[in-house]
């Protein structure tokens, strides 16, 4: 077999690989390129592949950052650990900005939407159970300003 035509099989089974991986979900370009590599991909190999995938539209950080975001927040989470999970999965911070501009809930209400689900609807009447609250909001990746709005209603 000529190498031209062992590195087109070779494409073809990255290309394959990739979106039998975007068939299932949508994946970030950098969270693609370490499951192909731990595929077995060859390396030389998944970066025109990407390139291509995103060029037809198969692939795309925005649209996977946007559904991230989505999904994320209809859960309770907020900005902060939405922006963090985004920017782990290898997405650019201007997508990721893009993303929740587009998304624009109102973290307050979802900070104590949150916070209902989890205490209820009273509002805390000690120190220590606000502190607890306030502690479960922040690990939820919402602002001091959401944590203090939502529990100050």
């Amino acid at each position: 077999m000529s190498p031209a035509m062992a590195r087109m099989d070779r494409d073809n089974d990255v290309r394959r690989a990739a979106m039998n991986l975007l068939a299932r979900r949508e994946h970030s370009r950098s969270e693609l390129r370490t499951k192909l590599r731990r595929r077995g991909a060859d390396a030389s190999a998944i970066d025109p592949v990407l390139a291509g995938l995103d060029a037809e539209g198969l692939q795309s950080d925005t649209r996977y950052a946007e559904s991230l975001a989505h999904s994320h927040a209809r859960r309770g989470k907020g900005p902060l650990r939405i922006r963090a999970e985004l920017r782990a999965h290898g997405v650019d911070d201007e997508v990721i900005e893009s993303a929740l501009a587009a998304l624009a809930p109102s973290w307050t209400e979802l900070a104590q939407a949150a916070r209902c689900k989890r205490f209820g609807e009273t509002l805390p009447d000690s120190r220590e159970a606000r502190a607890q609250q306030a502690r479960f909001l922040e690990q939820r990746g919402f602002t001091a300003e959401h944590i203090r709005a939502a529990l100050a209603r």
